[in-house]
């Protein structure tokens, strides 16, 4: 195989991979739903997850752990030397079973627990896992449509889906602020743009509201917003509901709301004037 045929294979085997990270309560991709898309466990407390083929077909998930970092700008980036308490929070983590094969419309739940190494320094520890669904093999036939002489490439899209699983190990705590609320335009809509920032422990997860005096709904909500412990500050967009442009400007009240399974509470609030 010569230096421009092996450039051709390595290109095709980088660009097949296609993933996806969940950013709802049941997240889907491809035939793929998982729920919850984020775990929290407190010491070795033990949770489930449920994998649910939507297809029409038989389908393979093969499940693994990787770490991802957030940035700045909220997005998350794969982390190839992961630091000692990545580490950590890898090995804590036990998952069964790691290879699932679901009929259409089966389910399928995933046992997860975590068990601390002895004297592990308390804080919060975050792995990511993936579900990958893994192709079908493709049956070798006689007929070709390479060309005569050269390759041809089939590529095929490997999905999946990633969630976060946290262990929080003591009493953690975590307080959150609001700055720099800003109108701007996202996609030609308005939209309202701001800085979160997080100090403590643990990391923190909820919605961002925008209220504005003298209506009942918010004008903007942006869900499933976590600041992690990677970073101190990120920033958020907001759009504003189709419903509510006109209102786009003046006073408002935002707020960054921490969402539980029994409520919710306001952990940061700030007045602003959008021009």
């Amino acid at each position: 195989m010569n230096l421009s045929i092996k450039a051709m294979v390595a290109a095709a085997l980088l660009a097949a991979p296609i993933l996806v990270p969940a950013q709802q309560a049941r997240a889907g991709v491809g035939d793929l739903l998982v729920a919850p898309t984020r775990l929290v466990l407190n010491g070795g407390r033990g949770a489930e997850l449920i994998l649910n083929n939507i297809g029409d077909e038989p389908a393979t998930y093969r499940i693994s752990v990787e770490f991802r970092r957030m940035k700045p700008d909220g997005t998350l980036e794969e982390v190839l030397d992961p630091s000692d308490p990545e580490k950590a929070a890898r090995d804590m983590i036990v998952y069964a079973p790691r290879r699932v094969t679901l009929a259409p419309r089966e389910p399928q739940s995933i046992r997860i627990s975590a068990r601390p190494a002895k004297g592990l320094p308390d804080g919060e520890y975050r792995i990511h896992m993936l579900f990958r669904a893994i192709p079908p093999a493709t049956p070798v036939t006689k007929a070709s449509s390479a060309p005569a002489n050269g390759l041809s490439f089939k590529l095929t899209p490997i999905y999946g889906v990633t969630i976060p699983v946290i262990v929080r190990l003591g009493n953690l705590e975590a307080t959150a602020g609001i700055s720099n609320v800003r109108l701007q335009s996202r996609d030609g809509k308005p939209a309202i743009a701001l800085d979160l920032t997080r100090s403590g422990r643990r990391s923190t997860f909820g919605e961002v509201r925008i209220l504005k005096p003298g209506l009942k709904d918010p004008i903007g909500v942006q869900r499933a917003v976590a600041v992690y412990t990677d970073v101190g500050q990120r920033q958020v967009v907001v759009p504003v509901d189709e419903k509510f442009v006109a209102h786009a400007v003046g006073q408002v009240t935002v707020q960054y709301v921490e969402t539980y399974d029994d409520g919710s509470k306001t952990i940061a609030e700030t007045q602003a004037v959008l021009r």
